[in-house]
């Protein structure tokens, strides 16, 4: 079963909680994950269940990342809110940044959450298709 992490910023976990609500055939078969309180509230208001990792800020985020970089996450739902400073700026970049390298999906918000589940469902079987690290080629510098 596919693995997908869930994280909302606080001003954003009502519209995530509401998205998945909305794609329950989805979300019903695949395996959860989330940061702590945005995954308590996806499942007292859906039934769907999961494991938490800790709170984002508390190191939740960087919990998800390692599982990004294990290749145990398929893809990542993370409703950013871009009008707030957070504390935890840089493990977020982070979170971020090993999505791209590992190319794991991830969405940020309602549109690119939609967009992202119709290519999953289209394309499931081919992703994570490869990593990064795959195609890296270490070139010795000459002197």
């Amino acid at each position: 079963m596919k693995r997908i992490a869930l994280i909302a910023h606080d001003k954003m976990k009502s519209e995530l909680v509401e998205f998945v609500a909305n794609h329950l055939d989805f979300f019903r078969g695949v395996e959860l994950v989330g940061t702590g309180h945005t995954g308590a509230l996806v499942s007292q208001k859906t039934d769907l269940k999961g494991k938490r990792y800790l709170s984002g800020p508390l190191g939740g985020d960087q919990q998800i990342g390692a599982q990004i970089a294990s290749g145990k996450i398929a893809a990542v739902f993370f409703f950013r809110d871009p009008l707030t400073p957070q504390p935890h700026e840089p493990d977020i970049t982070a979170l971020l940044r090993l999505c791209d390298v590992h190319y794991i999906p991830a969405a940020t918000n309602p549109a690119t959450g939609e967009a992202l589940i119709r290519g999953l469902q289209n394309s499931w079987p081919f992703l994570p298709s490869k990593s990064y690290e795959k195609n890296v080629v270490l070139v010795e510098k000459s002197e």
